[in-house]
C-alpha cells in the first residue's frame, strides 16, 4: 500500500505541491489525472524516491521511500521521457535493468517480438513510438511490486495501447502489482484503472471508482457576445477553464 500524507513540495519559489495526500490500495491499477504541470510527474518522482518530501512523509508498505534502497528495489518509475546514454542500444539497457530486477527473458522477448523491435540497434535510431515500447516492456518484463508509469502510453499506436493496457491488468491481478499510471487524458485510462485521484492546485481535489468520475463530470464549450472570465463561473464547481479564442 502506498500512503501519501500531508506532503508539499516546493522547486526554489515554485510550490508544486502543497499538503497532499492520497493512499492507493496494493495490487491496484491507479489513475493519476491532471492537466500538463499539475504535479503529476512530481509526485511519481517523490513516490519513487527520486525526490524528498519538503513536508509530510510517503510510506510504502510502512516504510518510508527517500534513501530507502530497500523499499526503492520494489519500484520500477518510467519517467516520460527517460534518459539514456546516446550509443546505448536496447540489448544494453535490458543488461542493465536486468541488474537490478528480476528480469523475466521470456515476458520481454513475447512482447518485444510484438512489435518487432531489434534491440541492438542504438535507442536514439528508434521512434518515440518505438522507445515507449521498448521501455513499457521492460517494466513488464521486470515484474516489480509497485509500478509508475508517467504518462505511459504517449507516443503509442492504438493497437500498442491496448496490447499493453491488457499486459498490465494480467500483470495486476496474476502477480499483484500496483500500478500508478499518470495521464492528462481521463478517457485514456477508464477501460484500465480500478480508481483515480484528480490532480489540481497542488492538492489532490477528488478520488474514486474511475465510473464515478465519468458519469459527474462534464465539458462545456461556449460562446458568449461579451468579455467573461473565471469569476464569471465562481459559483460553479469548475475544475477546468480554458479560453480557446475571440471571434
Amino acid at each position: 500500500m502506498i500512503e501519501i500524507k500531508n506532503v508539499s513540495k516546493s522547486f526554489e519559489k515554485n510550490e508544486v505541491l502543497k499538503e497532499l495526500s492520497l493512499t492507493i490500495k496494493k495490487g491496484s491499477i491507479f489513475g493519476l489525472v491532471g492537466i500538463n504541470g499539475a504535479g503529476k510527474s512530481t509526485l511519481l518522482r517523490m513516490i519513487s524516491g527520486v525526490y524528498s518530501c519538503d513536508n509530510g512523509e510517503i510510506l510504502i508498505d510502512g516504510e518510508e521511500v527517500y534513501e530507502n534502497p530497500k523499499v526503492k528495489g520494489k519500484i520500477f518509475f518510467l519517467p516520460d521521457d527517460p534518459y539514456y546514454s546516446y550509443n546505448l542500444t536496447g540489448y544494453d539497457l535490458k543488461n542493465i535493468y536486468q541488474s537490478y530486477y528480476d528480469l523475466d527473458e521470456a515476458v520481454l522477448s513475447y512482447h518485444l517480438n510484438q512489435f518487432n523491435l531489434d534491440i541492438s540497434r542504438p535507442i536514439h535510431n528508434y521512434s518515440k513510438g518505438m522507445k515507449r515500447q521498448l521501455f513499457v516492456s521492460l517494466a513488464i518484463s521486470c515484474r516489480p511490486e509497485y509500478m509508475l508509469l508517467d504518462e505511459a502510453f504517449d507516443g503509442l499506436a492504438p493497437l500498442a495501447r491496448l496490447h499493453f493496457k491488457r499486459a498490465l491488468i494480467e500483470l495486476s491481478t496474476n502477480y499483484g502489482t500496483t500500478v500508478i499510471i499518470s495521464s492528462h487524458a481521463l478517457r485514456e485510462l477508464e477501460d484500465i484503472c480500478d480508481s483515480y485521484g484528480l490532480i489540481d492546485h497542488k492538492k489532490i481535489l477528488s478520488t474514486g471508482e474511475i465510473d464515478s468520475i465519468l458519469s459527474s463530470m462534464f465539458k462545456f464549450q461556449l460562446a458568449f457576445n461579451k468579455e467573461v472570465n473565471e469569476l464569471n463561473f465562481k459559483d460553479f464547481d469548475i475544475r477546468s477553464y480554458k479560453v480557446e479564442g475571440r471571434l
